[in-house]
């Protein structure tokens, strides 16, 4: 068997059809069938059952990818530990907008500082999804928080933990609750808060789920709010508050990065906070995945 043949064999799952395989492959249907061919007549079984124009993987498939996963990271890491710096990767992390935003930045810049020439791929997902995209191959990391990882999914997960995100009152600077601002920050109490509209989004801005009132961690129970916008696009939630036209609750570094203002409410009987985890695959890590996860620990420590 061939490294190149497993290759284009692993991605070749990732699709329903041969056609959408050779796409991201950038091969013809005719190459990539004759690879998978070698791959069975080496193996002498099939590895895909045709249903209709679709392919499905078989057991015998399914056994080989789970062991071609491990034979590619393998020769991946031989490179890596043999090239030091000088080994390119793709470093393909899975994970919301939100993680993204607050983390990316601090993933390129390790990776950058490991494998100079390398290039970084982020793919927006909740975090379900991103957990799925990491175990099935598809991605090399997952941005997820604490809460997420408590599925049975993630049991073979090793995770690294980033930091927290603290949610926070946000204000616009033109916002009445921000006239008497100091430093970026102001104080309000409860009553004369809920006096102004809110904007929420209507799903987790991590797991994606639909939750409503609840869907930003505000515990309306409490304080009940007036929620004026249902907005699930993030800059237009953003913008929103930064016109003053809103407030929201949001992750303390969005509101400082969009210039916005933070309002603490002197009589807030809760708080909300998210811890963030990086994730990765153990049995099926490369070398260079484990540098950059010794590069983000001494980030985080």
């Amino acid at each position: 068997m061939e490294l190149s043949d497993l290759r284009v064999f692993v991605t070749a799952t990732r699709h329903p059809s041969l056609h959408a395989a050779a796409g991201e492959l950038h091969m013809t249907p005719s190459a990539l069938s004759k690879a998978i061919r070698r791959l069975e007549d080496a193996l002498r079984a099939p590895l895909f059952d045709r249903v209709g124009k679709t392919l499905q993987l078989n057991a015998t498939g399914e056994r080989l990818r789970e062991r071609a996963l491990v034979l590619l990271h393998l020769a991946e890491q031989t490179r890596a530990e043999i090239a030091g710096a000088g080994f390119r990767v793709q470093c393909r992390v899975a994970a919301p907008a939100l993680l993204q935003w607050r983390h990316a930045r601090d993933i390129a810049a390790a990776l950058a500082g490991r494998f100079p020439d390398s290039s970084l791929v982020l793919r927006p997902a909740f975090e379900d999804e991103a957990l799925a995209a990491l175990l099935r191959g598809e991605a090399d990391f997952a941005l997820v928080t604490d809460e997420a990882m408590a599925h049975g999914d993630a049991a073979s997960l090793e995770t690294l933990e980033l930091g927290a995100l603290d949610m926070k009152l946000a204000a616009g600077p033109g916002h009445p609750l921000a006239a008497s601002a100091r430093g970026g920050s102001a104080r309000a109490g409860a009553k004369k808060v809920l006096d102004h509209d809110f904007a929420c989004p209507t799903r987790s801005l991590f797991c994606g789920v639909q939750r409503g009132t609840r869907s930003d961690g505000w515990r309306d129970d409490a304080l009940p709010r007036r929620i004026r916008y249902w907005v699930d696009d993030l800059q237009v939630l953003l913008s929103l508050v930064q016109s003053g036209q809103a407030l929201a609750y949001l992750p303390e570094f969005a509101i400082r990065e969009a210039g916005l203002v933070q309002v603490q409410v002197t009589d807030c009987p809760f708080r909300c906070s998210e811890k963030v985890l990086l994730a990765w695959r153990p049995a099926a890590a490369a070398g260079w995945q484990a540098a950059l996860v010794d590069a983000l620990r001494g980030n985080a420590g």
